[in-house]
């Protein structure tokens, strides 16, 4: 509907994945708290590795980060390359 109103592709591209992101982004945080929160009742259940280890804690946070991103990005592209006129017209 934007690009049909004159809005850029780029632009929706950046709305979409802004769109999406700052939720992930949010649980993302709140994750963390919570694991580090939690990290004494699960120390037992982790074997050569520490409850709270911060390579550990960053590598799953940006490997949830980049999905995130590549889950946002990939159909934002896609709907901004669609045609508005075929997108708005009733079949």
């Amino acid at each position: 509907m934007r690009i049909a109103l004159g809005a850029q592709p780029r632009s929706v591209v950046g709305l979409v994945v802004r769109q999406g992101v700052r939720p992930a982004l949010l649980g993302l945080g709140i994750g963390l708290v919570v694991a580090l929160v939690v990290s004494r009742v699960i120390a037992s259940l982790l074997f050569g590795i520490g409850p709270r280890d911060p390579l550990s804690l960053t590598i799953v946070a940006t490997l949830l980060a980049i999905v995130t991103l590549v889950t946002t990005w990939l159909p934002a592209q896609r709907a901004a390359r669609v045609d508005p006129v075929q997108a708005l017209r009733a079949d």
